[in-house]
């Protein structure tokens, strides 16, 4: 016979938390500054995040239930580290607070220095600190909102007992709510009549603007963040991005937050909801099938082509499409994995894709984390036009095999047939010629260009993080801009060349434990088993820097081999763990899947460590663990 009883709580290791720091100061707390000491008696959770990382943005969103139910318990601190150059400016930080909708303390740290005090390894991750000042707990990437959630209900109850929990409001000052017609637009598109249709994303709305791109014609939605199908003034969306006009005359909307594609009749007003359930999609659940039973992960641009949708699903880098006919969506390319890789649908790898434009032959899409133009053929395989992959970033001109872009969130289609890209972080829209192979640049000045829409022989452009649309005569000549590149700054990993020890560490949380991959996060839903709980898929830029234990396995451990004739690479590491209550009562025990992504910049050193710890969920007691990118 089985005994239910519950096992005792293991005592919880516990390491001194180091001082918040970062040149950049503190958002979101009346221009006042804090330090771990002021915080004292409070649970602090750590969000390490930097917006340009879907991911991270998911788990802003994971954490909003839990910072809302224990809001006089649990101080949520949002600890910006950037990625790319154009993150460390000082004000794009203060504007994408506001554009995510950040309700709590965030401290803006450009240089990394907290970021290095807590050994963190990745974007997003999550540190735990009880009401003493230690350390507890720490959580790579996503989908773990209900373990820290069980955590703080622990630490409530241990610290309310020892008299060292402080209840009350937390250090939380909203900013003063700016009076612009459009607040961080995302995408637009021109209307049969001469009206343009805008997504005003942080207000939760859709915008119908005159032909002067200035004046409001009507709203559609209610304005608070929600999911709602209805009229215009009762509908709700949820940070929209993406449109698409159909030749019946309606609209498809990305509503990226919500997971869906909704459908807006232009001539009612009326919302309902194409696709998605609600729900973000996450490993092991179906990637096709009746449009609104199959989950969506942050659509974030739609276009339609050879008589279908297709979808940038940033959330899960590839491409999906909704067939009008059948009412189905699927997958058309991408596998999940993060990174550049061109070649058939089902092998080619993406990250973030973020804005498409469909002609005649060709779906071109943004690759936003990638800082890459790439596009699909009527065959359905992908090719890269700009850019190299996820650590190299810039704004110079020239042939599309030198030139570099900058989180890249836009494209659109010109009648020559180049495209115009929206370089969001270079604050510019380029150009690339397909016929001549040169990029060149079209205008700067602008402030986080997001998409464009062509009118006549002009172009509307979103500046994003200016709240309007700008009209711009395309230039018969290119601007002349100094040329910059970048690369992402973090230490390599100084690793010994020969055999390197992987180990992703995952502690189920409490009341829990490793279980099989049930068919989709069942929430206390019930779940059909499909495979094993944990999955570990690793690979190498260069490819050569690997000389075994690439590929796919269900272990969390692995022995790497490293070419010593490889100076330096990236190992790329994805892992997944699925874990399920441990309650032998339940028939069908409540599920979760906690997942991440890792690039980890190595130089091969002779007699540097052998082993390469990355922390899933949990805490590595055996050594510090080296920097990476992710």
């Amino acid at each position: 016979m089985t005994d239910a009883s519950p096992a005792p709580t293991p005592r919880r290791a516990r390491i001194r938390a180091p001082q918040l720091t970062g040149k950049g100061g503190w958002l979101n707390t009346g221009d006042k500054q804090y330090t771990l000491a002021d915080l004292r008696g409070r649970i602090v959770i750590l969000d390490f995040w930097t917006f340009c990382c879907i991911n991270c943005l998911h788990v802003l969103d994971e954490l909003r239930e839990l910072e809302e139910k224990h809001r006089d318990t649990v101080v949520i601190i949002g600890v910006h580290s950037p990625k790319f150059v154009h993150e460390a400016e000082h004000q794009a930080v203060v504007d994408a607070v506001e554009r995510y909708g950040v309700e709590h303390p965030v401290l803006d740290d450009p240089e990394l220095a907290t970021w290095k005090q807590y050994a963190v390894r990745a974007w997003p991750t999550l540190v735990v600190i009880d009401p003493e000042g230690y350390v507890v707990a720490q959580h790579a990437g996503e989908g773990h909102a209900h373990a820290i959630e069980r955590l703080v209900a622990e630490l409530e109850t241990e610290h309310a007992a020892k008299g060292t929990l402080r209840r009350g409001d937390g250090p939380y000052v909203a900013p003063e709510p700016e009076p612009t017609v459009l607040r961080f637009p995302g995408k637009a598109i021109a209307l049969p009549g001469g009206t343009f249709l805008v997504s005003d994303t942080t207000r939760h709305q859709l915008v119908e603007l005159a032909a002067d791109g200035e004046s409001v014609v009507r709203r559609i939605g209610s304005g608070a963040r929600g999911f709602g199908d209805g009229t215009a003034d009762s509908a709700a969306f949820n940070e929209p991005q993406g449109l698409a006009l159909g030749e019946d005359g309606s609209v498809v909307v990305a509503d990226t937050v919500n997971h869906a594609l909704r459908r807006l009749d232009l001539t009612t007003g009326a919302v309902t909801t194409l696709a998605g359930t609600g729900r973000q999609w996450m490993q092991g659940e179906p990637t096709s099938g009746p449009a609104r039973e199959v989950s969506l992960s942050s659509p974030w641009d739609v276009a339609w082509w050879q008589g279908k949708v297709w979808i940038a699903m940033a959330g899960v880098h590839q491409l999906w499409a909704y067939d009008p006919v059948t009412d189905t969506v699927s997958v058309t390319a991408g596998t999940t994995n993060e990174g550049l890789v061109d070649g058939p649908g089902a092998e080619a790898w993406f990250a973030q894709p973020s804005g498409l434009a469909a002609t005649a032959d060709r779906l071109w899409l943004a690759d936003s984390e990638t800082s890459a133009l790439r596009w699909v053929d009527l065959d359905g395989a992908v090719h890269t036009a700009v850019g190299t992959g996820l650590f190299d970033f810039g704004h110079r001109d020239g042939t599309a095999e030198q030139a570099l872009l900058q989180h890249p969130l836009g494209v659109t289609a010109l009648p020559d047939g180049s495209v115009a890209i929206s370089d969001t972080y270079n604050h510019a829209l380029r150009r690339y010629d397909p016929a001549t192979g040169e990029v060149t640049t079209l205008a700067t000045d602008l402030r986080e260009p997001s998409d464009a829409v062509l009118v006549g022989d002009e172009i509307l452009v979103v500046e994003s993080a200016r709240h309007r649309l700008t009209r711009l005569r395309l230039p018969e000549e290119a601007v002349r801009v100094e040329s910059v590149a970048h690369r992402t700054r973090r230490a390599a990993t100084e690793v010994a060349p020969g055999e390197l020890k992987l180990d992703v560490i995952f502690q189920a949380p409490a009341g829990q434990k490793l279980d099989i991959l049930p068919h989709a996060r069942t929430d206390s839903r019930g779940g059909t088993p499909i495979g094993p709980s944990t999955r570990l898929l690793v690979s190498a830029t260069p490819p050569e820097l690997l000389l075994a234990g690439e590929g796919a396995g269900t272990d969390l451990n692995r022995t790497l081999t490293l070419n010593e004739a490889v100076a330096e690479g990236v190992l790329h590491i994805s892992a997944m763990a699925a874990s399920c209550d441990d309650d032998p009562s339940n028939e069908f025990p409540a599920c979760h899947v906690h997942q991440q992504d890792w690039g980890v910049p190595v130089r091969l050193t002779e007699g540097a460590t052998d082993r390469l710890p990355l922390v899933l969920a949990g805490m590595d007691d055996r050594e510090d663990q080296p920097d990476q990118d992710a």
